[in-house]
């Protein structure tokens, strides 16, 4: 069985939408315009792209990456691995050439047959509603999350409002940074 990841910069009160920036959100950005840079709290991430074995990501996320990424020295060891997009609508034609192998599965059955396979961990990037429904599907097995000490209020959340039984977690690591970031990994209580 493969460990699904999950991967997100966050603000303290769950905001995942537009870290890097994206136009028409208000706060587009905030990871690197209202927090001090701070190059340790970023070693997860180059960690992430060594220790994953494959990418997955929802439509939307996918779309805004794939035409970036591909040529983004920071994300070279992305390029070499496998890529699953889960999205009712994409096509194979809509899929870019230049970012190696990229496979559509269609529902979160897919997924978790996708985790059935051998292979070591799939680290889901981006893609908040897919998050969501992962978590409430219960194929999550860790999360890797940056806490950033914003509160943004309105915006794309990591976690769902769905009324379901609590999830116990396990931290297994966590930091704290100058900048006021702070690393928390957290396995998830089966």
């Amino acid at each position: 069985m493969r460990t699904l990841i999950s991967t997100a910069f966050v603000s303290l009160d769950g905001v995942v939408e537009a870290p890097g920036g994206e136009a028409g959100y208000r706060n587009a950005g905030w990871t690197f315009k209202d927090v001090e840079f701070v190059p340790e709290a970023f070693e997860i991430k180059g960690r992430e792209q060594e220790e994953a074995t494959a990418v997955l990501m929802g439509r939307v996320s996918y779309e805004a990456f794939s035409p970036v990424w591909p040529g983004m020295q920071e994300f070279a060891r992305y390029k070499t691995l496998p890529k699953y997009v889960v999205s009712t609508a994409l096509t194979k034609d809509q899929l870019v050439s230049d970012w190696g192998e990229t496979t559509i599965l269609r529902s979160l059955d897919e997924v978790a047959d996708l985790k059935r396979t051998e292979g070591g961990p799939i680290i889901v990037q981006g893609s908040a509603a897919l998050n969501r429904a992962l978590s409430d599907a219960g194929l999550i097995d860790r999360y890797h999350l940056l806490v950033y000490p914003l509160l943004l209020g309105a915006g794309k959340r990591l976690f769902s409002a769905a009324d379901k039984d609590a999830q116990k977690l396990k931290l297994v690591e966590h930091d704290v940074y100058a900048n006021g970031v702070q690393k928390q990994v957290f396995d998830v209580v089966r």
